[in-house]
């Protein structure tokens, strides 16, 4: 039995181990209009591939109000908002499949395997939460990346506009010529605006999937200059001036801070490095911690003010610019 459980567990974590992998680096899912393209290709219906199979089989029912189920949870807390901040071409319901599977699964594992059973569900939150870090990683390092790009297409702009193009034109010449992510940012305003979207829409898009102040600045100065008039071309650049501005004063906030960011790191690091040495020294001497009453309650009381320290350390080293 206990070799079966190992086995159950070692497949459930290495399963969604190659989910998770293949659904963020696979190949791109098939849209609604392509299903219905190739349903028109193929000679079926199409409303059947737009609404459904109208008949459920006993197998993929279950599946089909489970995958429901998620993705009403993950529109309830705006995922997809995040994913596609991050730029990720994942369902959501996949993402919380995977964070609930690398989860569970590495829960079981460590119960039936690791000799400290009650970390077991330590273990499956740091497992789960792992997705969402790297989603979160994503996301901060494309729009930080969006943001050095932003003055120069800003500059971009203002010039076309002072050659006689209108503001859709440099938007286009910023999509072509601009690497990414600013490049697809700016042609899917573009885009946008050929289907029939208003410009207003279109940047307030733009805004939602960028949520940074900077991008504030730059559709706000738009709308404004579209209903009250004015230079738009120098009022772009003094935004790309204003933006360059704050990356200086951001890099030097950044190393004058250097040495409490640093201090922080090893402060933090430093209670459980300790924990972990003194356990492979002498087992017995930090067991105390989780056998004794009053050692389970010192434990709490170190966690609690270990997290209330983070907090601290990362409200001082944290200067909003």
């Amino acid at each position: 039995m206990f070799v079966i459980l190992i086995a159950a567990a070692s497949f459930i974590g290495v399963a969604c181990l190659v989910a998770g992998v293949w659904s963020m680096f696979g190949s791109s899912q098939t849209t609604a209009a392509e299903a219905r393209l190739e349903a028109y290709a193929s000679g079926r219906d199409a409303s059947a591939v737009a609404n459904g199979p109208s008949g459920k089989g006993l197998l993929t029912s279950p599946l089909e109000d489970a995958t429901g189920l998620l993705e009403s949870f993950a529109k309830k807390f705006n995922v997809r908002k995040f994913l596609d901040q991050a730029d990720m071409r994942i369902a959501p319901a996949k993402l919380l499949l995977m964070i609930g599977g690398l989860g569970f699964g590495g829960a079981l594992l460590w119960a039936t395997v690791a000799p400290m059973k009650f970390l077991a569900p330590l273990v499956g939150i740091a497992l789960g939460v792992i997705p969402i870090f790297f989603v979160f990683f994503k996301r901060k390092r494309r729009l930080n990346k969006f943001t050095k790009q932003l003055p120069d297409a800003l500059d971009l702009v203002g010039r076309a506009l002072r050659a006689g193009h209108a503001l859709g034109s440099g938007m286009k010449m910023v999509a072509d010529e601009s690497p990414e992510p600013i490049g697809s940012e700016f042609r899917r305003c573009f885009d946008e605006q050929n289907f029939g979207v208003p410009l207003e829409e279109s940047l307030q898009g733009l805004c939602e999937r960028i949520p940074t102040l900077d991008v504030r600045f730059f559709v706000t100065a738009v709308i404004l200059q579209r209903q009250t008039g004015g230079d738009l071309a120098e009022i772009l650049d003094k935004i790309g001036h204003l933006v360059r501005e704050r990356f200086k004063i951001w890099g030097a906030i950044q190393a004058l801070t250097g040495e409490g960011r640093l201090s922080g790191i090893v402060l933090l690091a430093l209670p459980p490095v300790l924990f972990v040495v003194m356990w492979r020294l002498n087992p017995g001497y930090v067991m105390v911690l989780f056998d004794d009453p009053l050692g389970n309650q010192m434990l709490a009381v170190g966690l609690v003010m270990q997290l209330l320290g983070a907090v601290v350390i990362k409200k001082i080293i944290d200067i909003k610019v």
